[in-house]
């Protein structure tokens, strides 16, 4: 056999042995037990469902001048998952210089869960003045409302009433609370 063959022939033989002690897998040995921390998260306000409320509201216009009232609302909201739609219908009844009366509204609510927490919404839909005068209004307007509990909201509302009879326009601000069922 010639040099060239015996050296060509260990360097196959070196190369193949070579070749299987690349294609082992690392030896490892474990230092300690992994353990899995529990990860607990606190769930957000649920929007959805019915709720019941009270609220204070003061009411300006140039026919009645600044009235102040209490009244009740109930509604319903749907949440997909930052969109809220909902409905809810109000009474109040208010008084002031001119007189007493009280006012009923039926609103659509459309807005954002800003966080779990917070939700802004824009609000639209119909008020009558159940008294006299006889005057119906189309409500523009908007609100923030904070979960303060897991079944307790605040909320802060501003309302533009556009007189579609009576020609009285109307700027209505109320504070309240709602209690989600």
């Amino acid at each position: 056999m010639s040099m060239f063959n015996k050296l060509a022939l260990s360097a196959l033989a070196t190369t193949l042995t070579m070749g299987t002690a690349f294609a082992a897998d690392l030896i490892t040995v474990p230092t300690s037990t992994p353990v899995e921390m529990p990860v607990y998260e606190e769930p957000g306000f649920d929007w959805s469902g019915f709720y019941a409320g009270f609220y204070g509201e003061a009411q300006s216009s140039a026919v009645g001048g600044t009235q102040y009232g209490l009244g009740i609302q109930a509604g319903v909201n749907a949440q997909f998952d930052f969109y809220l739609l909902g409905a809810e219908v109000a009474v109040h009844g208010l008084t002031g210089d001119v007189g007493n009366t009280s006012y009923g509204q039926i609103l659509g609510r459309a807005g954002l869960v800003v966080t779990d927490d917070v939700l802004v919404y824009a609000a639209g839909g119909y008020g009558i003045d159940l008294g006299l005068p006889d005057e119906q209004d189309a409500l523009l307007g908007g609100g923030i409302e904070v979960a303060v509990t897991d079944n307790i909201s605040i909320e802060a509302q501003y309302l533009h009433a556009f007189p579609l009879t009576g020609g009285n326009a109307k700027d209505q601000v109320t504070v309240g609370a709602n209690f989600h069922f």
